[in-house]
């Protein structure tokens, strides 16, 4: 009895290290995608950003990175309590769907500040088009997660209605740069 009590102590203790492992994964790979946001486009922020003609709706700077940070918390949260789930079709769709709003979230930034910066205008009309894909994807995962976890669909909501709003901000910047 004490033998197989032990061993399922020392299962349960590699499952949590496997999942408390898991989730500082999901936490680093946001983290990552928002932190190499960040360098690319800080030097934009105080350069041609600061200049250009921005809709009257668009927050200050200081909000950007505050409110990303707890959307990227949100979304490693999410994505952990799906990878928890027992190994299914519908899990590995949502965490392949995940992983390609990920990249497409990663791809966002580079194009808006460094296409801005390089060739202006249409580097903004490029970005529009890989935010509005985003805008998709982001939807698209949240049903998926919704098939396997409607918690995790729940937390990907803020970043959704964040996204849509992006989109309307890069939409009107491109505009206004002609």
């Amino acid at each position: 009895m004490t033998q197989t009590r032990t061993a399922t102590t020392a299962v349960g203790d590699r499952s949590a290290l496997r999942s408390g492992a898991a989730l500082l994964g999901f936490l680093a790979l946001s983290l990552l995608v928002g932190g190499v946001g960040a360098i690319v486009s800080q030097p934009a922020i105080e350069g041609w950003y600061a200049e250009a003609a921005k809709p009257m709706w668009t927050p200050p700077n200081a909000a950007f990175g505050p409110v990303w940070t707890v959307l990227y918390l949100a979304m490693s949260v999410a994505a952990w309590l799906v990878w928890r789930r027992p190994a299914s079709r519908d899990r590995s769709r949502a965490l392949t769907v995940y992983g390609v709003q990920l990249a497409l979230n990663a791809a966002w930034s580079p194009a808006f500040f460094g296409l801005g910066a390089l060739i202006g205008g249409p580097g903004l009309w490029i970005a529009l088009g890989i935010i509005v894909a985003l805008d998709f994807a982001v939807l698209a995962t949240i049903i998926r997660f919704g098939d396997v976890s409607r918690t995790a669909a729940a937390l990907l909501v803020p970043y959704w209605l964040w996204v849509l709003y992006a989109t309307t901000l890069n939409a009107a910047i491109a505009v206004l740069a002609g």
